[in-house]
C-alpha cells in the first residue's frame, strides 16, 4: 500500500469464455474498496434466500450452489435435478440489469469489460444448459419474490 492509501496495481490474466487469454488491464484499488468487494456475497444473498424460502415452503426440494452439467466451474443458485430446471438469481450490478445497471467510475474500462464478460458467460451458460435439455430461469434481484416464485412453480409443475 502506498502513501495515498491505494493498493498496488493488480493484473488479471483471466481467460475469456472461449478459453482465450484476455488482455491484461491494470487495476488500481484502495484498501477500502478492496475490503468492501471482499465482503460481497457470492451466494446466499438476501433475494436468493427469500426465493429459496418461498419455494421450499411450497414443498419443492432443490440443490443449492450445485455444479452445472458440462460446466464444472459454474454453479446454479437452485437446481431441480429430477426436473432438469436451474434457477439463477442475478444481481443487478454483476449481471448488468437493463433497468438498474451502473458503471463504476474508478477503473471504468476494467469494470466495463468484467461486466460484459459476465453477461456473455450467462448467455453461454444458458445456451449450453438449454442444448442439454435443461430449463433455465433467470430472476433479477429486484423482481417481486412472489411473482418470481410463481414463475418457477409454473415451470416446475409443467416439467412433471
Amino acid at each position: 500500500m502506498d502513501k495515498s492509501g491505494r493498493g498496488a496495481l493488480l493484473r488479471t490474466g483471466v481467460k475469456d469464455v472461449e478459453g482465450s487469454p484476455r488482455p491484461v488491464i491494470a487495476l488500481e484499488t484502495t484498501a477500502r474498496t478492496s475490503a468492501r468487494m471482499s465482503r460481497q456475497a457470492r451466494r446466499d444473498t438476501r433475494p436468493e434466500l427469500e426465493i429459496r424460502r418461498r419455494i421450499h415452503r411450497l414443498g419443492y426440494r432443490y440443490r443449492v450452489n450445485h455444479p452445472l452439467p458440462g460446466l464444472p466451474r459454474r454453479r446454479a443458485d437452485l437446481t431441480f435435478t429430477a426436473k432438469r430446471v436451474v434457477v439463477f438469481v442475478d444481481g443487478c450490478f454483476w449481471h448488468a440489469c437493463p433497468e438498474h445497471a451502473t458503471s463504476p467510475q474508478n477503473n471504468g474500462a476494467w469494470w466495463a469489460e468484467k461486466l460484459r464478460l459476465n453477461v456473455e458467460r450467462d448467455r453461454e451458460t444458458d445456451g449450453v444448459l438449454r442444448s442439454a435439455g435443461w430449463t433455465v430461469i433467470r430472476i433479477w434481484e429486484h423482481e417481486d419474490p412472489d411473482s418470481a416464485v410463481h414463475r418457477v412453480s409454473e415451470i416446475l409443475t409443467a416439467a412433471t
